[in-house]
């Protein structure tokens, strides 16, 4: 089918025409600057321009991630360079040569996050990728990367935390956008949700609700842990020290050694001094985060190896932190030994579905509430943020020292011992 040639006066689209327009065909705006839509509904900037006393077209990458008021900047840039005798499309044929997804990302995240005023933007722009695309796509090059690579990140969580696995997507796609237009990588983008993704994965809207993350029963930790014990690998390692801190799975495998405080070989001092403390930047709420670190906590640290080059405590077997997927895959393969053992399994009390590592939290919650434990310390452990603005600025400790012998009572509790004397009651001082 023949492009339609639509003829406009300069500058005549509009965003609201860029995003909804869908018949075949090339739209002009100005600048040489058009947008061409094809017959399967994908869209893509493109701008005829003389370089040298040549004429040629140059990609500008494909909406939304590229918006119109982008694509007309990166025009009139390529029209200033041509004019001054420069040659855009070679700087970009220079600049193809081996760019990896993570490398790309930083550049990307270096040029375009100044224009985000919010700073909690900020963060979870640069925490999703970290801990979704990372792991799977960042030692690609990004003329690589196809549509099942972009789906092996999006996987994992497009059920369980669909609303994330939609930014991941746009944030993917906007990388990739932008390696494009720099010339590193050619075609259509893998992350594309229109005419690509969506014919693969489920619509967000259409995904069911799961409420909340299935949690580990009370009465079936012991045994669980007891079994976890008994695994091997990184990921189960990784798996223990979630449960034993009651962090999030992204803030253990972003963990490094720089954010760890114990002396090495001195586990039973760890008991009045080893500390992790997790930067504002990896941090949910933003803001920086102790954790005290039981005897147990610190066992796990110095039985690990330490890799190369690598900064990270829980790394995968190529380098980089681990990835989420790597770690649920450990409770899910748990679950099946027990299905195939003729036994129900670690089902969570409510909902009857299998239990899932940010489920371990709640258990985390639930124990502390029955065992008493006041609810601020409990809260604070799960890094969570209390009260109101008021109250949050008078209460300024963290209670690290009484969240150290609350943590020690959860290890045990984890090994299946009785709860010793440390139980701050209800309605104690705080």
């Amino acid at each position: 089918m023949a492009d339609k040639a639509i003829r406009r006066p300069e500058k005549a689209l509009s965003p609201r025409f860029v995003e909804t327009v869908n018949e075949p065909g090339k739209y002009f705006d100005g600048q040489g600057l058009y947008l061409r839509v094809q017959p399967n509904g994908s869209r893509q900037w493109v701008q005829r321009i003389t370089i040298r006393g040549k004429r040629c077209e140059l990609g500008l990458g494909s909406p939304p991630a590229i918006s119109l008021a982008m694509a007309r900047t990166m025009a009139l840039e390529n029209r200033g360079k041509a004019m001054m005798g420069g040659d855009p499309l070679q700087e970009r044929r220079e600049a193809r040569a081996g760019l990896t997804f993570a490398d790309a990302m930083d550049k990307y995240l270096a040029a375009k996050l100044h224009e985000f005023r919010n700073e909690k933007h900020k963060r979870q722009w640069r925490s999703t990728l970290d801990a979704y695309a990372l792991p799977v796509l960042g030692p690609k090059l990004v003329s690589e990367i196809g549509t099942q690579d972009v789906l092996k990140a999006l996987h994992p969580i497009w059920q369980g935390k669909t609303e994330t696995a939609k930014r991941l997507r746009g944030r993917i796609e906007a990388v990739l956008s932008w390696a494009t237009v720099a010339g590193h990588r050619k075609g259509d983008n893998p992350a594309r949700w229109k005419g690509n993704l969506s014919e693969i994965l489920p619509k967000p809207s259409k995904v069911a609700k799961t409420g909340n993350q299935p949690a580990l029963a009370l009465a079936d930790v012991s045994r669980w842990w007891a079994e976890l014990a008994r695994r091997e690998g990184m990921a189960a390692r990784a798996l223990q020290f979630v449960t034993l801190t009651a962090a999030r799975s992204g803030e253990v495998r972003g963990m490094t050694w720089a954010e760890l405080d114990f002396e090495p070989g001195g586990a039973a001092t760890s008991a009045t001094s080893a500390t992790w403390t997790i930067p504002a930047s990896r941090m949910k709420a933003g803001r920086p985060h102790r954790v005290a670190l039981t005897p147990e906590a610190v066992e796990i640290l110095e039985s690990l190896p330490r890799m190369d080059g690598s900064p990270h405590v829980f790394f995968a077997p190529r380098g980089g932190m681990l990835s989420d997927m790597s770690i649920s895959a450990v409770m899910r393969r748990m679950q099946e030994a027990e299905v195939k053992a003729g036994r129900a399994g670690y089902l969570d009390p409510q909902n009857k579905r299998p239990a899932v590592p940010h489920g371990l939290r709640s258990t985390f919650r639930q124990w502390a509430a029955e065992q008493g434990y006041p609810r601020d310390m409990a809260e604070i452990a799960l890094a969570h943020f209390i009260g109101s603005d008021v109250e949050r600025a008078y209460q300024r400790s963290d209670m690290l020292d009484r969240r150290r012998a609350m943590m020690a009572d959860w290890a045990g509790f984890l090994r299946g011992e009785a709860l010793g004397g440390n139980v701050v009651k209800l309605g104690a001082e705080r």
